[in-house]
């Protein structure tokens, strides 16, 4: 809780991501994610069904997630938290119990995944009528909590929140529905309007009852930056929970992408490749190369020895050979390259964050860039661009 406290007071939002295999949970965490959530839904999606797949009879929910969690998630990931989604409803289960076996395997804290809060009408009237609601949820985080977990809950109304409040959630998360979005977006979803006052209601009674409770959204409509966005510009949300928004979409329209390339393929070939197959064979050829390989991969990771390899020339030979026809290492080109490059890009896409325009020319480490940065231009990057502005 000090960690994403600290988060809010530097002005950054808090992300958890809902993942369901080892590389979404690494992906995940090196992309900056807050705390990383175990949920049923998470291994169906892997699997190219819906999220609804984690409220049928599929599976015993909570073996389900305890067998993927235990080889998949917690061995990937060590420096996040980790939330087991537990199915509170459970009759088979003793709640303390299992909790305390929760704890016990290295997980973080509980979310209450499945949820019966998604359910209502006649098919949860006969849920309650067997002793199946929403009241053991509550009586989950509130043993969770106090067992020294951390623990995120999933309200649908103001009722609900009143009571998660209570049980001494750390996080209210306003469920707001089946993601919307990808081939397998649920078809029915709040409105972004209706899911803001929504959003609202529930916030503002939160707020009345404690002020150290993060609260953050989860689902609905909310599938890009530009949603998000609307949510927070209009609410006191603290955060983000995604599951098919960083997991189900991505792949979905990478794999379609990709595939369609490589399918249907036309005869244009790379210019790297095509000045590949011409004959290399001057001081002046393999240094052309390597600039204009460098304009067109100066996003990707590039290494001399690679290059090398390519050009079937020693690392040795292509360094002396690169300084003598430029007047500067490769390495120091390659730094000077990028950092121009970052320039343009966030002069051209100026609501692009710095974070991001550092991925973009190769840096996915933005301390390391941005001290590379200023010792190349000697004026940090956030400085650089308020000076430009100004300028």
């Amino acid at each position: 809780m000090n960690k994403l406290n600290s988060e809010i007071k530097r002005g950054r939002y808090i992300l958890g991501v809902a993942v369901g295999a080892g590389i979404s949970a690494r992906s995940a965490s090196e992309g900056g994610a807050d705390f990383l959530l175990s949920l049923n839904s998470g291994k169906f999606r892997q699997m190219g069904l819906g999220s609804l797949g984690g409220y049928l009879s599929n599976a015993n929910s909570n073996q389900f997630v305890m067998d993927f969690s235990l080889k998949e998630i917690l061995p990937r990931v060590k420096n996040i938290p980790v939330l087991f989604g537990l199915n509170a409803t459970d009759p088979t289960i003793d709640l303390r119990s299992y909790i305390n076996l929760i704890k016990d395997k290295g997980f973080a804290g509980i979310n209450n995944y499945p949820t019966v809060g998604l359910f209502d009408g006649k098919f949860y009237n006969h849920l309650k009528e067997d002793g199946i609601s929403y009241d053991e949820e509550v009586e989950a985080i509130k043993i969770a909590h106090e067992m020294g977990l951390f623990t995120v809950a999933f309200v649908f109304n103001e009722y609900q929140a009143e009571e998660m409040v209570d049980a001494g959630a750390d996080v209210i998360c306003v469920h707001l529905g089946l993601t919307k979005g990808g081939d397998l977006g649920a078809s029915k979803v709040l409105s972004l309007s209706k899911s803001k006052e929504l959003v609202n209601n529930i916030f503002n009674l939160v707020e009345k009852k404690t002020t150290s409770i993060l609260k953050m959204v989860y689902g609905g409509p909310i599938q890009n930056k530009s949603d998000i966005q609307f949510i927070y510009n209009n609410t006191s949300c603290d955060g983000y929970i995604g599951g098919s928004t960083f997991e189900r979409i991505p792949s979905e329209e990478a794999i379609h992408k990709t595939t369609i390339e490589f399918k249907y393929m036309s005869s244009i070939e790379d210019p790297i490749l095509e000045q590949l197959n011409r004959s290399i064979d001057s001081p002046k050829d393999y240094v052309k190369f390597i600039l204009k390989y460098i304009e067109f991969h100066y996003s990707e990771s590039i290494s001399l020895k690679d290059l090398s390899e390519i050009l079937h020339v020693s690392s040795e030979y292509l360094s002396r050979l690169f300084k003598k026809e430029k007047n500067i290492s490769f390495k120091e080109y390659l730094i000077s390259y990028r950092l121009d490059k970052f320039i343009d890009i966030m002069i051209k896409y100026p609501n692009l964050s710095m974070r991001e325009g550092a991925i973009k020319v190769g840096y996915f480490n933005y301390v390391h860039f941005s001290k590379l940065f200023k010792k190349r231009k000697n004026i940090s990057p956030k400085n650089y661009f308020i000076s430009y502005k100004h300028n």
